[in-house]
């Protein structure tokens, strides 16, 4: 057995995806699987409060709203 090269999985996959849901139907399936941008271990301390305290009184405070409404 011989192994295949991520691109000739990559093709058969495809290649199967279309066969079985069709062109139009294989797309809308691979465009659930967006991969996103942006490194989110790094981008979340920008948003992320680093007191926990702080933290939690938010999310308290956005449930509470919600709730309201």
């Amino acid at each position: 057995m011989q192994t295949k090269t991520l691109n000739e999985i990559h093709k058969q996959g495809i290649d199967a995806l279309v066969q079985i849901l069709g062109p139009v139907d294989a797309i809308r399936f691979l465009q659930i699987y967006d991969p996103g941008a942006g490194d989110y271990t790094k981008e979340r301390k920008q948003w992320l409060e680093s007191d926990p305290e702080k933290y939690m009184a938010a999310v308290i405070a956005h449930s509470a709203k919600s709730q309201k409404t």
